[in-house]
């Protein structure tokens, strides 16, 4: 597809039914109809930045901090396994405490203990960093450059360095990691051309996993008082990345349940094929705010993975088998 017809299926004016329908059918054809589970272990909520829109920004004093310890997240990883989940995906914050030593550690015990995929989450590290964690045996790495706007991304995260934050994917794929990225739709100031050069990159990146959610507003933060995104325009753009990237790995995200309880279920019928059901502690989920109206905070992980099964039936679809590795080698 061309800029302009990305940017034309982008907008409210244009009707999305075809758009999905197509989106579907390439999703079919592509990546089939299993459905990847992989388990979100959110195992601390300490970060050094100071993102405008993230409810765990260093400079909200109302969020109530923890850190689990490498136990706890082993526990969790166990979990995964008695639920038959083939991947975890360890995610924080920019935790100075948790340097590549000790997550080299955190991921040897887990790969050890379980066989499971590993996908780490943990933000900009330097590349022999990468390297590091990569021999240790992390498989995966999410990365979100969240906005390829210069100007957009420079008011979001006043304290992020444009350039650093894709020299780190780069660094990701030199290092031997199947790399994600993903954006928000429905930023402040953000336009259809900017979300349509969002898509473009994730092709022109050759990106193995691609996360899309709406931008909700989160009332302690800078973006207190903006409007927060819609499902359509996240569920547009999860569609055109289907269509553009064809076999990239792409979540129906939380965010879109969030702020729809059909939210992933749509995501699933429009080129979604990847859900990431959280096996966290309980205790913490809530403190894990990125945004407000986060769904599954209450739920035990037998819950989730009873209400995912129960979504998949009643959408035709199946959970897939294997660890759902990237599939940019076969195509």
């Amino acid at each position: 597809m061309t800029r302009e017809e990305i940017i034309k299926a982008l907008s409210p004016d244009t009707d999305p039914a075809p758009l999905f329908a197509l989106a579907d059918k390439v999703r079919r054809e592509n990546v089939g109809d299993g459905v990847h589970l992989r388990g979100l272990i959110e195992f601390s909520n300490y970060c050094r930045r100071g993102c405008y829109y993230c409810g765990i920004r260093a400079g909200n004093a109302k969020v109530r901090r923890y850190r689990l310890s490498h136990d706890e997240i082993l526990d969790c990883a166990r979990t995964a396994v008695s639920l038959n989940y083939k991947t975890v995906v360890v995610q924080s914050g920019e935790d100075p405490l948790w340097d590549t030593r000790a997550l080299a550690a955190l991921v040897e015990k887990i790969k050890a203990g379980t066989g499971l995929a590993i996908t780490l989450s943990v933000g900009e590290r330097t590349k022999e960093d990468y390297k590091a964690l990569r021999a240790a045996g992390a498989d995966r790495f999410l990365l979100r450059f969240e906005t390829s706007d210069r100007r957009l991304f420079g008011m979001l995260k006043p304290d992020s360095d444009y350039d650093n934050r894709f020299r780190c994917l780069d660094w990701l794929k030199e290092a031997g990691f199947q790399v994600g990225s993903g954006v928000m739709a429905g930023l402040p100031g953000q336009s259809l051309e900017s979300m349509a050069d969002d898509i473009l990159l994730f092709k022109k990146l050759d990106l193995d996993m691609v996360g899309i959610g709406p931008f909700i507003a989160n009332p302690d933060t800078p973006l207190a008082g903006a409007d927060s995104g819609t499902l359509e325009a996240a569920l547009r753009m999860v569609a055109l990345t289907r269509i553009v990237t064809k076999t990239t790995h792409i979540p129906a995200t939380t965010a879109m349940g969030s702020i729809d309880p059909q939210g992933r279920q749509r995501a699933l019928r429009c080129g979604a094929n990847v859900l990431m059901p959280n096996i966290s502690p309980a205790g913490h989920r809530a403190d894990y705010s990125l945004y407000p109206g986060k769904i599954c905070v209450n739920d035990k992980p037998e819950q989730c993975a009873g209400c995912v099964d129960a979504m998949l039936e009643t959408l035709g679809r199946r959970r897939a088998e294997g660890y759902g590795h990237s599939l940019k080698a076969v195509i």
